[in-house]
Parts: C-alpha cells; structure tokens; sequence
C-alpha cells in the first residue's frame, strides 16, 4: 500500500511539473526577444535626462523617457482633477440670496467642470500614448507612419502626428464644420 501511495505521489509529482513547464512554456522566447526583454527591464534613465537627436529615434531611453513623463503628468492630472472635484469649490452649500453671487457661482463651477471634462480628455490621450508606447508606434505619426519629431513629442507628448498631417486633420475639420 505504501507503494501504490508513492506512485501516486509521483504522478501528481509530474502532473504538477507539466503543469509548471505548460506554464512556462508562453513564457519563452527566442534568445533575440529575451535580450530585448532584458534590456528593457534594466535600462535606467536619470530624472535629468533630455533625449537628444543624436541617439537613434524612438530608442529604448527615449520610450522609457516618454513613459514616465506621460505617466507623472497622468498621475497630477488625476490628483488635480479629484482635489477640484473633492475639495474645490464644486459645493452647493453656499447658496446665496443675491441672484449675483448665485450667477457668479453658476459660472464659477460651469468653468471648473469645463476643465476637469478637459483634463479627462487628455488623461485619455495620454492612455491612448501610453498604449502606443507599448505597441512601439509611438513617436510615428498614424497617417504617414513617419517619426513626429523629438522637439514636437517634448512639446506635445500626446502628439499622434506630424505637423504637416496635423495641419491637414484641422483644415479637414474646418472644412466640414462649414459644411
């Protein structure tokens, strides 16, 4: 009987190795994609860092960069958006007799919820850049697939194309908002 108990321990044994291994197994890659991997997990970028034109466009240093500025603007943006909703003067409790004051409040909270609808939006952007980060399509633009430029994604780090096709997107919307 204590046999029978052993080999059923080694079955489960294995049983649960192949299931580790199965696990494993969508976990490896070629020796190409783990230096990649590897790479990405140790590259470090000093909070000083500017990525410069001389480094080959769109580099691991630059997405990291890119990475982490839109995640901290991400992250005020969130911080600013729940203090204005939260704490900011978004109260109905000090309602006025004064038909003025009450105007005035009206507009005052007519205006903030205007930005924070604002930032909500861009906070989608930045989402939406993130994820292109990650599909490594940041930094091209989505009409002609050619690279934005460092000084536009500094500038603009949301930006989703070049100048020239975004000029031609704004004609575009003008001309159909004549229409």
């Amino acid at each position: 009987m204590a046999k029978t108990s052993k080999v059923k321990k080694k079955v489960v044994k294995a049983k649960n190795k192949t299931a580790s291994k199965s696990k494993v197994k969508p976990a490896v890659k070629t020796s190409a994609a783990k230096t990649k991997d590897t790479i990405k997990g140790q590259i470090k970028i000093s909070k000083t860092y500017i990525p410069k034109d001389t480094e080959k466009y769109m580099c691991e240093k630059h997405k990291v960069f890119f990475r982490m500025k839109l995640q901290e603007w991400r992250k005020d943006l969130v911080r600013a958006n729940n203090e204005a909703l939260y704490n900011g003067s978004m109260d109905d409790n000090s309602i006025s007799a004064d038909i003025v004051d009450q105007a005035s409040s009206y507009t005052d909270k007519n205006v903030e919820m205007k930005a924070i609808n604002r930032q909500i939006k861009l906070i989608s952007e930045i989402d939406k850049a993130l994820a292109r980060i990650r599909e490594d399509t940041y930094g091209y633009c989505l009409d002609t697939a050619e690279p934005i430029g460092l000084k536009r994604l500094m500038a603009r780090p949301v930006a989703k194309y070049t100048i020239a096709a975004q000029e031609k997107h704004e004609r575009d919307e003008k001309v159909h908002a004549d229409d």
